[in-house]
């Protein structure tokens, strides 16, 4: 059992601990990290999950982006501590974030990930969305969370000002 929260100031330092033992010591030389730069992650959308003595045992983060002009949410990271993987909690994250997504405004969200894995959370390919290099343009993956919001959505990702 855990306890979905949105990410507080105070967890900072801890889940960047958590991505740093999750991720290769490289991930934030990653295109989408230049995104992310001086670009505070969305609030509310964000979130820790913590076991029943308080350890966190996962995160996620969303972060403001444009596509061709057009506003979206960046998924990224998500990540589970690795004693707690196989248990269903990066789903549980991604659901339950997603979920609060829309009602908050938001109609679309895309990453940079595999896409066997996100298919199963309703991501599929980006043809036309392009990432800054070195992506591969396979990996960059999108969600619309209301009706037809990629329809038409094209060009780069740029970061939010």
């Amino acid at each position: 059992m855990y306890d979905l929260a949105a990410e507080a100031p105070e967890d900072l330092w801890e889940v960047e601990a958590l991505y740093d033992t999750c991720f290769a010591p490289g991930r934030t030389a990653l295109s989408s990290y230049r995104l992310r730069e001086g670009v505070p992650p969305v609030a509310g959308l964000s979130m820790v999950a913590r076991d029943e003595l308080g350890i966190l045992a996962g995160a996620i983060r969303f972060w403001p982006v444009l596509v061709g002009g057009h506003q979206a949410l960046l998924l990224g990271p998500v990540a589970v501590h690795p004693t707690r993987q196989g248990e269903g909690l990066g789903g549980l994250l991604i659901e339950t974030s997603l979920a609060q997504a829309g009602p908050q405004g938001w109609d679309r969200v895309m990453l940079v990930g595999d896409a066997p894995y996100y298919c199963r959370y309703g991501f599929t390919r980006l043809e036309d969305v392009i990432m800054p290099p070195p992506t591969n343009p396979d990996r960059v993956l999108g969600r619309a969370l209301s009706e037809a919001a990629w329809d038409g959505i094209t060009g780069e990702v740029t970061r939010v000002c």
